[in-house]
């Protein structure tokens, strides 16, 4: 059991109740959960996970989280390739993945993770835990990965000027028709 009296921790998920409790922020924090304002404002996650699938990510690769206590506060979610097919919502990233040229080769061919989803809870937000929890990832995961890749909403700009301020940079547009929205890809290069 953490300490709640030294505050929030970043570590990495460690059990079931993690997992659960990365679900549990989710859903406080889904698009369709939210009002226009709080979407502006306040930013957003789009993707809502399984149980079973969110814990076989996280068996095989734990994701980054934060917990004040024993409550998960905030999370980024490290998602191998192996993945592609376990959350329906992502197959225009890993599709929009095969195709994409970057640095001379197709983005599929470099050693990469995706960046599944990342959400700090309200109430943990601007005191830094995007910006600690990406650093943690990369610490965790730079050894074995040449870069980081994700999608973002182009309507979500909280998340977009975040992601550019932690080092992520643009490498193409693309229109998800079934989410009927375009999403920008990105890449965080671990290699330099």
């Amino acid at each position: 059991m953490l300490d709640s009296s030294k505050g929030p921790i970043i570590t990495t998920v460690k059990s079931d109740d993690d997992v659960r409790g990365i679900l549990a922020l989710q859903q406080k924090n889904l698009k369709k959960n939210l009002t226009p304002e709080q979407i502006q404002s306040q930013g957003f996650v789009t993707v809502e996970h399984e149980y079973a699938v969110l814990k076989a990510m996280n068996d095989a690769q734990p994701s980054v989280i934060v917990k004040d206590g024993d409550t998960v506060v905030a999370y980024c979610l490290a998602m191998l390739p192996q993945f592609r097919n376990g959350v329906p919502e992502l197959k225009t990233l890993f599709e929009a993945i095969d195709e994409i040229d970057y640095d001379g080769q197709t983005l599929k061919d470099f050693n990469y993770v995706v960046m599944g989803q990342v959400c700090v809870g309200e109430g943990y937000r601007s005191m830094g835990f995007f910006d600690g929890m990406y650093q943690k990832l990369r610490e965790e995961l730079s050894a074995k990965f040449e870069m980081c890749v994700t999608d973002i909403s182009t309507n979500n700009t909280r998340s977009l000027k975040a992601h550019a301020r932690v080092g992520f940079i643009p490498v193409k547009d693309f229109h998800d028709a079934a989410l009927g929205e375009v999403w920008r890809v990105v890449v965080w290069d671990w290699r330099a």
